[in-house]
């Protein structure tokens, strides 16, 4: 587990400012439900976490209770591919995806999202050096890179 330092959840959360005010959020790769968490502080309407970590999940239920916004959350005790797989076009407004650095798994969640664009914001937490991430908002942050994708609106 590799939770987000908090001048990156800064930093990120001020790279979509814009867009946080009653979102509809999705924590892919939770992990101790930072990213999700800032967001609700910030006006997010609620959240849901995909986390499937035994430490993780605990971590991230606890801090759920801790901050006492159970009304605005679910967890699900889920591999994230497979759940992202199951989404419909639109179910949420913001998606954070913060997959292990070096996995494949973050290109299957870029790959189904081009397929069915189920978040108008699709925010990725990576190496800097993954090949293969879509043009986008980028930043660097130390060893991490942030690119936040917008989904593409019909006109």
């Amino acid at each position: 587990m590799r939770p987000t330092a908090e001048s990156l959840r800064v930093e990120i959360m001020d790279m979509i400012a814009d867009d946080l005010a009653g979102a509809r959020v999705l924590d892919l790769f939770a992990g101790t439900g930072a990213l999700g968490l800032e967001a609700l502080s910030r006006g997010a309407r609620y959240c849901d976490f995909v986390e499937n970590g035994p430490a993780a999940l605990h971590s991230l239920k606890a801090n759920v209770a801790a901050l006492r916004v159970r009304e605005k959350t679910r967890i699900y005790d889920r591999d994230a591919i497979p759940f992202v797989e199951r989404l419909s076009a639109g179910r949420y407004d913001i998606t954070f995806a913060d997959p292990p650095y070096g996995s494949r798994k973050l290109d299957r969640v870029v790959r189904y999202w081009k397929h069915v664009a189920f978040t108008t914001l699709l925010v990725l937490e990576h190496a800097p050096d993954h090949e293969g991430i879509p043009r986008g908002t980028r930043r660097r942050f130390g060893d991490s890179t942030v690119t936040v994708l917008r989904a593409k609106t019909p006109s």
